[in-house]
């Protein structure tokens, strides 16, 4: 039989810890825990308990990686509230308040040391616009529509609005780190919508409400940085849907509203041109925080009701990950 540095031409590397980024059908062998271990890529998704929020709520907003997240304001049974918090893949940390109790906000960043906030609601419709540099939080020039539950995504520096509940469901504004520009609207006017992409020229939106009157919907459109274009429909009509990926190619929404009323735990994958249901959330909730990317999302707190501090980490597949051998 062929030896393993006979296939791949070297010895099985000894390391005092795992490699950061392992291929498919790496072998290493960990000094610190005295394991052999590999590396595989997954079949299937599946969601796993993640660190839960110090602050229970809903309706805040979220950016980032599933290990490089911040969330900040939302409502819960007390207040609107200022309070961010900062996760690491593991835990969370609570870090420097907004300078503006909102709910209802949309944010857009790709990690938890730079991002945007805008938009939301604390006892009328806010155009605020606020960035976080990963100490504290800095009031930027403000949205031309005030609105509350929009989509939101980009970078920083380079962000998109659109929808939310205000006059007009539709408008989409595009920001170019200094200031916000109204661009082309959305062809089904909505809010409470889920959203993907870390890029204000490449973003997937689908699912929300209309209103009035309000109907759930299942709508998805694809940003090109000019002009929205309806594209295949989720297969479950929600609003107040989570959403995560990098662009409007790869995304994954979970959670939300159903019509009928109660929270959901449905999960479905794009991939470019249709959606497919893969595993469920183990815990039903709406208007959660959403960050990540397809293969590691991230969804946080959000209504089941009660207000919820659970956090769930999504692994897709093709994701990497490590197994220990043993004899037996």
């Amino acid at each position: 039989m062929a030896t393993y540095k006979e296939i791949f031409g070297t010895n099985i590397e000894v390391l005092a810890s795992d490699p950061a980024n392992p291929v498919e059908g790496q072998v290493w062998y960990n000094s610190t825990d005295n394991v052999v271990k590999g590396a595989a890529l997954t079949t299937a998704g599946a969601w796993a308990t993640g660190g839960n929020l110090n602050t229970a709520r809903m309706f805040f907003s979220g950016s980032g990686l599933q290990t490089s997240t911040i969330v900040a304001g939302g409502e819960n049974a007390t207040a609107y509230n200022v309070i961010a918090e900062s996760y690491n893949g593991t835990s969370w940390t609570e870090v420097g308040d907004l300078n503006t109790s909102t709910y209802s906000s949309a944010a857009a960043g790709a990690d938890n040391t730079s991002a945007l906030q805008f938009a939301g609601y604390n006892g009328s419709n806010l155009a605020k616009n606020e960035s976080w540099n990963g100490t504290s939080w800095t009031e930027l020039a403000d949205l031309n529509l005030a609105r509350r539950f929009p989509g939101g995504n980009g970078i920083a520096t380079a962000a998109l609005a659109f929808g939310g509940f205000s006059p007009n469901y539709a408008q989409t504004e595009s920001w170019n780190g200094t200031s916000w520009t109204e661009v082309n609207d959305l062809n089904t006017a909505r809010y409470g919508l889920g959203s993907a992409g870390f890029t204000n020229t490449s973003i997937l939106a689908f699912g929300g409400f209309t209103a009035p009157p309000t109907v759930k919907r299942s709508e998805t459109e694809s940003w090109n940085g000019t002009s929205w274009t309806e594209v295949s429909d989720l297969n479950t009509a929600r609003g107040f849907v989570g959403g995560a990926g990098t662009d409007n190619t790869s995304a994954l929404a979970f959670g939300g509203e159903l019509s009928a009323g109660p929270a959901s735990t449905l999960t479905e994958e794009w991939n470019g041109t249709s959606w497919s249901e893969v595993a469920d959330l183990a815990t039903a909730r709406d208007g959660m925080a959403a960050s990540g990317t397809q293969t590691a999302a991230l969804s946080s707190g959000g209504d089941g009701p009660p207000y919820l501090a659970a956090t769930e980490e999504w692994t897709g597949a093709g994701a990497p990950l490590v197994y220990t051998f043993t004899d037996s």
